[in-house]
């Protein structure tokens, strides 16, 4: 792939109008239209306040300092309430005024300031929790191919993004626009013919700004890229932080991460060009606006009127010389938002179907009951992994699935978890297909021990109940005492108000795995799936944890993988996985009289490990 290509790697954009993502944002500002409405509401005021004070410097330099060159409309009705009150200096009446003006002119303006990134912070609040919320609902499959890292740019970069569009994005320009019309309606008021001369420069503007449009998108399309990149290589080389020093890849990650970097700047290098060629454009026309005050102004203007174009030309390019930040904001704003409703727009492949609703297992006896018939499953087109799938398993019954590595085992059960879905035949929990069954009713009623267990930040306790409620704290230890968990967690200082590190690092993996068994006993499923769950227990901690294996499948339907003697021998079944297809089914004893598959992965794997132990104890023997 092209690095122009490269850009749009993400997924296709297509061609979405600044109106469109505009439309969608509003939707989540809408709830918030009162704050909205106040912010426009304090436009006016604070347009007027900021033509008092040249107005006020314009009447101070007509009728104190140079009363002789004021001009016959000058002392209109407008400056009337500047005319002193009997008594009190001109000087120190207009001071006073100015004084006020400000004042108030700083407190306008810290509440219009407030109000709208408050509104901006409320809205992307309700857009970050429909991020984090859709993220949840999307298939396993979906993340597979999607970075981690692009994933928190969107609910963080992208999200923050869009809140400073209302802080200093839409409103500021829609506020922006409002006062430079009302500049130069002001401007044409006090004099049409200096106002005439000096916006000739204004048109050249308008020509820059529309370059400047067009280029500075794509510009920031293509930092929101780099940045998820660097973000994703970021998230990945700390989560592998033990294999990159192990296999000393260092080096190599610093080299990648480098251009990645460099990548990243010259991005930004490219948007940076454009923001100071808007600025400097504006700087140059704002100048010979002054300069062509300067040179007819004095012809046709008293002094004050002379100062208030000056102040008023400011003024009015000031916007134009923020526009470049502003419209920088505006276009980063829109990345983000193509960014974010692609990933909103993203429909996850599986879905609750509306017939969930009225399916018997919802009301029905739940007794654990699963069916596989002619399933076919393949993760990428029609690579298949599962051919042909059938077998059942009767309520209460323990079977155990071995194979080879690929032949299928895991797949398995992420279809009977429904993480996945074949794409041919039916899968059904008590009769009734899982496609009719509600996704959370589904993980509700089968708890997994998985081989890599994931620990959350936070108490024992809480990772043991996941949050639920209605699990109380007598039950936790019950389930911990069950499954040998219960003797380490006494040792540690807070027993089961231990904090855990994150992904549970102050414990052992053998530990963790003991907890995981203990979370499984505590949800209370029908259907109990143990994948390759001992693999990270040593024998010593296996021999203590049989008893608690035997409680935990205590009258639940147990789905076992593993590799282990211990764990399959005292199973009712097992099935004997080959490419796929399951070639052998029986118990232990009767598979390996079969001598077919079954039978070698035995001799190539469980004798060999059996030599190994009888080595160990001889050794050990000896010693004494």
């Amino acid at each position: 792939m092209s690095e122009a290509n490269s850009i749009h790697e993400e997924e296709e954009l297509g061609k979405a109008y600044d109106s469109e993502l505009l439309g969608r944002v509003w939707q989540y500002v809408k709830p918030y239209w009162p704050m909205v409405l106040m912010n426009l509401a304090l436009v006016f005021p604070l347009f007027v306040l900021e033509l008092v004070p040249a107005w006020i410097i314009k009447t101070g330099l007509d009728r104190v300092f140079a009363p002789a060159d004021v001009e016959p409309l000058a002392a209109t009705g407008f400056e009337l309430w500047l005319d002193p009150p009997a008594g009190v200096a001109p000087i120190l009446w207009l001071a006073g005024i100015y004084v006020i003006t400000m004042l108030l002119m700083t407190a306008l303006q810290f509440l219009n300031s407030y109000v709208m990134s408050w509104t901006g912070q409320l809205a992307v609040r309700d857009l970050r929790r429909d991020v984090f919320r859709h993220i949840q609902s999307l298939h396993l499959g979906f993340f597979d191919r999607y970075p981690v890292g692009r994933l928190v740019t969107r609910a963080t970069n992208d999200a923050e993004n869009i809140a400073e569009m209302f802080s200093a994005g839409i409103v500021a320009l829609f506020t922006d626009v409002f006062k430079m019309v009302g500049f130069a309606i002001v401007l044409f008021l006090v004099n049409w013919r200096l106002a005439l001369f000096t916006f000739v420069v204004v048109p050249l503007l308008v020509v820059v700004a529309v370059i400047f449009r067009l280029k500075v998108r794509e510009a920031f399309r293509e930092t929101r890229v780099r940045i998820a990149r660097i973000n994703t290589m970021v998230q990945e080389t700390i989560t592998g932080m033990k294999v990159v020093q192990l296999f000393t890849r260092e080096a190599r990650n610093f080299e990648d991460f480098d251009q990645m970097n460099r990548l990243n700047r010259d991005a930004w290098q490219r948007s940076n060009r454009w923001d100071a060629g808007l600025f400097s454009a504006v700087e140059v026309a704002q100048n010979l606006t002054v300069a062509v005050i300067l040179g007819y102004g004095f012809r046709v203007a008293s002094t004050g009127t002379f100062y208030v174009f000056i102040d008023y030309m400011r003024r009015f390019f000031l916007p134009l010389r923020d526009l470049s930040a502003k419209y920088s904001v505006m276009q980063s704003s829109m990345a983000s938002a193509e960014r974010i409703f692609q990933l909103l727009d993203t429909t996850p492949d599986i879905q609750d179907g509306e017939a969930h609703a009225t399916a018997p297992a919802v009301a029905g006896e739940r007794r654990g009951g699963v069916e596989f018939e002619d399933v076919h499953f393949a993760y990428r087109d029609e690579e298949w992994v599962l051919h042909d799938l059938s077998f059942r398993v009767a309520p209460g019954e323990r079977v155990a699935f071995v194979g080879a590595t690929g032949a299928g085992k895991t797949s398995v059960i992420k279809l009977l978890t429904r993480l996945y879905h074949p794409q041919r035949g039916e899968i059904r929990l008590d009769g009734v297909a899982l496609s009719a069954i509600p996704q959370s009713e589904i993980r509700q009623r089968i708890a997994m021990v998985l081989q890599d267990v994931f620990l959350f930040a936070g108490t024992i306790e809480e990772n043991i109940r996941l949050g639920r409620t209605d699990v109380e704290p007598d039950a936790v230890e019950r389930a911990a005492r069950a499954v040998g968990a219960h003797d380490f967690i006494e040792k540690l200082p807070d027993r089961y108000g231990t904090l855990l590190r994150e992904g549970g690092t102050n414990l052992s993996a053998g530990q963790r795995q003991l907890l995981s068994f203990a979370r499984a006993l505590v949800h209370g499923a029908d259907v109990l799936v143990l994948d390759e769950a001992t693999s990270s227990i040593d024998t010593e901690t296996e021999n203590l944890l049989q008893k608690g294996v035997r409680a935990l499948m205590e009258g639940k339907t147990a789905i076992v993988i593993a590799h282990r003697l211990s764990t399959i021998q005292d199973v009712d079944r097992i099935f004997v996985l080959h490419h796929g297809r399951v070639v052998e089914s029986g118990p232990h004893e009767e598979l390996l009289e079969q001598g077919g598959v079954y039978s070698r992965l035995y001799r190539l794997q469980y004798q060999s490990q059996a030599r190994a132990d009888a080595a160990r104890s001889q050794a050990v023997g000896g010693g004494n």
